[in-house]
């Protein structure tokens, strides 16, 4: 069975196609809103008196390899309302297909925002230009940074670490949240009442992943009394990892003894394991 393609299936939901035109590297599309009136934002009053017309030119998903470039005809409305103090305002659509001043529809958007996630910005930069998706890797990295800050939700299980401003020097706390998988917070440095009145503002929290170390223990300890603390999976097997090989180290002449020297041909084994094994 055949079916006609309909081009009311290139406009985001709310939107009509007025007209489609094709150029080697692009599709522009005009479109206009199905909706006959518009919400004053101060009142919220419906008005259907148009005062004049402008144009969005926002960016959308790319079409048969070529990026696609919005004209929509957007309304100035008249407020009718006695009492209200704005006597014009401007056509908004729904936030979930186009934000106000946004310059990307939020399909769109979002994929900017995995690319940056994903691939950092000047990475992702050049792999979305093949992907016909013209954006800056500034501009990746402040939809990321936009979108992180859109998140207030409450933390529930996070992690805590150090990490080296300047290696051997300056030392400062990460805190991410292992949900989202995504940093929180940078700390100044790792002191134990630094971490403290961090956590201590954050009572949500009832899961802590850190290191073995006792500073941040002590810390989750003192701000969040009621928060299971548990090793996380990277400090787990490096820890395994080294108390392994320390356990072989101190073990190698009776493993020797154990083997014999013929069993184990010295051609098989790396640098670093034949200056071991003799």
């Amino acid at each position: 069975m055949q079916h006609r393609f309909q081009r009311t299936g290139l406009a985001p939901d709310g939107f009509l196609v007025d007209s489609v035109q094709f150029a080697d590297e692009s599709v522009q599309i005009l479109l206009r809103s199905r909706s006959p009136s518009g919400l004053c934002p101060s009142c919220g009053r419906s008005s259907r008196r148009v005062q004049s017309r402008y144009l969005r030119r926002p960016a959308d998903l790319p079409l048969c390899g070529r990026r696609v470039e919005l004209t929509i005809v957007a309304r100035r409305f008249w407020c009718d309302a006695v009492l209200c103090g704005r006597r014009i305002f401007c056509e908004q659509f729904n936030d979930g297909v186009l934000a106000r001043y946004g310059r990307r529809t939020q399909r769109l958007e979002t994929i900017v925002h995995h690319l940056g996630l994903a691939l950092g910005g000047r990475p992702a930069a050049a792999f979305a230009e093949r992907l016909m998706v013209p954006v800056s890797n500034d501009t990746l990295l402040r939809v990321v940074r936009r979108r992180t800050a859109d998140q207030n939700d409450e933390l529930t299980v996070i992690g805590i670490d150090d990490f080296a401003f300047r290696r051997g020097q300056t030392y400062g706390t990460i805190i991410c949240d292992l949900k989202r998988r995504r940093p929180v917070t940078l700390l100044p440095d790792r002191a134990l009442d630094t971490s403290r009145a961090w956590l201590a503002g954050h009572q949500s929290i009832s899961i802590v992943a850190r290191d073995r170390g006792g500073g941040y223990g002590e810390a989750i300890a003192k701000a969040l009394p009621d928060a299971e603390q548990v090793a996380d999976r990277w400090h787990l097997m490096e820890n395994s990892s080294r108390a392994f090989l320390d356990a072989v180290g101190k073990s190698m002449r009776q493993i020797r003894q154990a083997v014999g020297s013929n069993v184990v041909d010295p051609k098989l084994l790396t640098y670093a394991e034949r200056l071991q094994y003799e």
